[in-house]
């Protein structure tokens, strides 16, 4: 009995020491093919501000899509609620209008595009009316964004960029930051139209 407990004892230290020649990334890998796979890249400067680009795009998008057409002119100050003050605030399309513009007027000094000659303010362009016009106007800003953070290195991220005084790293933060301040708003106009955010539907709402 003893002289068995010698054997299995031995055995198991001669496994040890075959283990850590071999190193213990490859007794690992040995023991879980499927370990053998090629690990996944860190993340870059590049691709973490492309996904906050992504986060905040897809509620913004996805709130202008479920307002319905004849919807868009709608502003609070139609309500009028007691003791509110929402006179001459934007309506929803002219907010929509609003974050694509100033994405445009945030961004575009990192990809050295010129800002459509069409949006003359804030406001964007006038003479977009309908719903389609609206979102592809929106969903080019963003495709903008995306073009932005595609040109960040660790090495020029806290230089500036044009004629701003700002860093690149700070203008696609603050392109973020702006777009998500007005998606609160979206969503307050949704809301005021029984309309559930996508964002939150399926949750508590």
């Amino acid at each position: 009995m003893k002289q068995t407990r010698i054997f299995l004892l031995l055995a198991v230290l001669i496994f040890t020491a075959v283990a850590l020649r071999r190193g213990p990334k490859s007794a690992v890998a040995s023991s879980f093919p499927q370990a053998q796979q090629a690990p996944q890249s860190l993340p870059t400067i590049t691709s973490i501000v492309d996904r906050e680009i992504s986060t905040i795009e897809k509620q913004i998008v996805e709130a202008a899509e479920a307002m319905p057409e004849d919807k868009f002119n709608f502003s609070p100050e139609s309500l009028n609620i007691p003791g509110s003050d929402y006179k001459s605030v934007r309506t929803f399309a002219v907010q929509v209008k609003h974050v694509a513009s100033s994405n445009y007027f945030i961004w575009s000094p990192l990809t050295d595009d010129k800002v459509p000659e069409s949006i003359k303010d804030g406001n964007g362009p006038a003479d977009l009316k309908t719903k389609a016009e609206i979102l592809k106007f929106l969903n080019d800003s963003f495709a903008l964004g995306h073009r932005a953070a595609a040109t960040f290195t660790a090495e020029n991220m806290l230089q500036t960029a044009g004629n701003s005084k700002s860093s690149r790293l700070h203008l696609a933060e603050f392109g973020v930051a702006h777009a998500s301040d007005h998606y609160g708003q979206l969503v307050e106009y949704l809301r005021m139209n029984g309309i559930v955010p996508p964002a939150s539907r399926g949750k508590s709402n």
